[in-house]
Formats: structure tokens, sequence, C-alpha cells
């Protein structure tokens, strides 16, 4: 099959498919995948036009790049458009310390947070060895919004964005100048910060997870029009909200990591009931409403089986008329300023 169609990433040359591979399942999140099935995933992905393909040395502690690496591996490079992370350092585990229970049947190593300069190129050093690869497109500084320190109450009291800005920032931006990768950006799971990042840096894109969905529109005021502004595209990973715009609300559905509360299955509820009214499927509705956004390049996401990828694909494709969308305003289910 061809590609997909694609959009430009922020100002650079590059372009991505408006899907693209996301690699968290593929490092075995909240679930084992099987090896052959992990690869099998990536060709799927290709032949069905994908030319985007994400992973992250967090991601199954490595278990995604290498997998990610695999499955690319018979395929032609030229074609394909791969990006990963920095700012974890992965490290054994401790003696007696317990292996993670987000990533199954992950290798016996934890994470721990180098955004310094140094750390960033060690770090790309280490993925383009995971994946067997000379180079990757496109590289994110990892998750600066987490916690660096808590108060007696656990409110935040520090973010590491100074670390990422002096450290990462400079390391990225040194290679790109050098023309060893060719975008930078940054990822993460909340969008606010990304506003001081837009102002504060020259990145080509975000990776926003989960904030910029069918559920969840706060960021329409301020970052996505400043991203336009500037130029940085938006990648969507986490497109479903963690499953629930994937499953529907069902019992026990998942939302932004965790159970998805009473409030949130019963607006999903009445979003299905539009979908069925229209006879669209949910899938199709989330995939497609991110891109209606000129900020949006991509949406990425997982796929544990060639079947969760048909039905992404399937979802990618399938026809929604415009009065589905303003009947959404109109139930006041999406923010009256979406596209």
């Amino acid at each position: 099959m061809a590609a997909l169609a694609k959009r430009k990433i922020g100002r650079t040359d590059l372009e991505a498919t408006t899907m693209g591979l996301g690699g968290t399942a593929l490092g075995n999140m909240y679930t084992a995948v099987e090896e052959q099935a992990a690869l099998d995933v990536v060709k799927s992905a290709y032949a069905g036009g994908l030319r985007f393909f994400d992973a992250a040395p967090v991601y199954g502690f490595g278990l995604a790049e290498s997998r990610m690496g695999a499955g690319l591996k018979p395929l032609p490079r030229q074609d394909v458009v791969v990006s990963t992370k920095v700012g974890y350092r992965l490290v054994p585990l401790a003696q007696g310390e317990k292996p993670s229970e987000f990533w199954e049947k992950a290798p016996a190593l934890t994470s721990e947070f180098d955004f310094s300069r140094d750390g960033v190129r060690r770090s790309l050093e280490d993925s383009l060895e995971r994946m067997k690869l000379d180079h990757v497109e496109m590289v994110a500084i990892h998750d600066p919004d987490e916690a660096a320190g808590l108060d007696a109450n656990g409110v935040t009291v520090k973010n590491r964005f100074k670390d990422a800005m002096d450290g990462a920032y400079r390391a990225l931006h040194d290679l790109r100048s050098e023309g060893v990768i060719r975008a930078i950006g940054v990822g993460m799971n909340q969008w606010k910060m990304l506003v001081d990042f837009a102002r504060a840096g020259e990145f080509d894109y975000f990776l926003v997870a989960g904030r910029y969905t069918l559920l969840e529109q706060e960021p329409l005021d301020s970052l996505l029009p400043l991203c336009v502004e500037r130029g940085i595209s938006i990648i969507i990973g986490g497109p479903y909200n963690s499953g629930i715009l994937a499953s529907g609300a069902v019992p026990g559905a998942y939302h932004n990591y965790g159970p998805a509360s009473p409030q949130i299955m019963e607006h999903v509820r009445r979003i299905e009931a539009i979908c069925a009214r229209f006879k669209i499927s949910l899938r199709a509705a989330a995939l497609q409403f991110p891109l209606r956004h000129s900020a949006v390049a991509s949406v990425i996401p997982g796929s544990r089986s060639t079947t969760e990828m048909k039905q992404n694909l399937d979802a990618l494709h399938e026809k929604i008329p415009e009065e589905f969308w303003s009947t959404l305003k109109h139930e006041k289910l999406v923010d009256a300023a979406a596209p």
C-alpha cells in the first residue's frame, strides 16, 4: 500500500505520515507482547502505509527500541522517519529492587533522569545501538515535566525545565546543527509546560500524550495557536486516552493510565451515542479529531497486534460527515473552538 498522506514537521524538510506507530505497546506496557507479534506489528504498519515510527529508551527499558529496530531492518530505511527520546538513563535494578509492573516482562533495568549534555549524547548512541540504526531523524526531550521534588503535601515544588533547557536542549540543538538529527522536540504527558518550551527554544515538534483528544481540548486557547505561530508541529501520542476512546465506556476501561472515573465514562457514553447515530466508530472519531487542527502533523497510537493495526488503519480511513463534528459541539461534548 502507498504511504498515507504526509504533513511537514515544523519548518524542517521532514514529513511524517498522518498516522505513525507509537512504541509503548512494543515495550510491553501493561501486558506483554510476544517478540514475533511485535515484529509483525511494525511490518503491518509499513504495509498499511505508515512511514513514521516512534520509540523511547524508557518504553520497556530498551525493549521497544530493540523491537522497533528489528522490525524496521528489512524495510527501506530511506522511506521512514524514526523518532526516539532522551532524558532517561537505563541502569540495572538494585539488589532486592522489584521490576516495574508498568512494563511487563521487561529487562531487569530501571530508569533515572539525565538531562545533561553528555547524558543526551550517550542516550542517543545507546538508542542507535539497540535499534541497530546509524541515525534517527527526530529526537525529543522526554518527560521534563516529571516532579523533581515534592513538598510535604505531595505538591510539585520543582520540575526539570531548567535542566532540560541547559543540558538536553543545547545538546540536541548542536546535533541538529551538525546534521546528525533533523528535528528536535519535547515529549510529555501535560501541555502547559510546552508553552514555556515553545517560548524558550527553537523546537520543531512537541509530542503531546493524550492532552488534545476527543476528550480533552484545553490546549486550544494557548499551546496550539502558539505552535502555529512558531512553526512547531504537534504529534499526538495516546489519542485513545490510554484506551477508553478505543474500547468505549466498558467495565474496566482505562483513562490516562488509570481506571476511568464515572464522569469520564458518562462523557464517553454520550459520544458513543452520537457515533451510533451517524454509524461511525468511536475509534475513527478519536483518531481523526486531532488531525483536524492545522498544528497537528500526526497521531501515533500503539498497536499490540496486526489486528489492532488494521483497526487503526480502518478508523483513519473511515468517512465522517461534517454534521457529526457539529453535533458534538452542539451537545457540548467537544470545545466549540475545535476545528
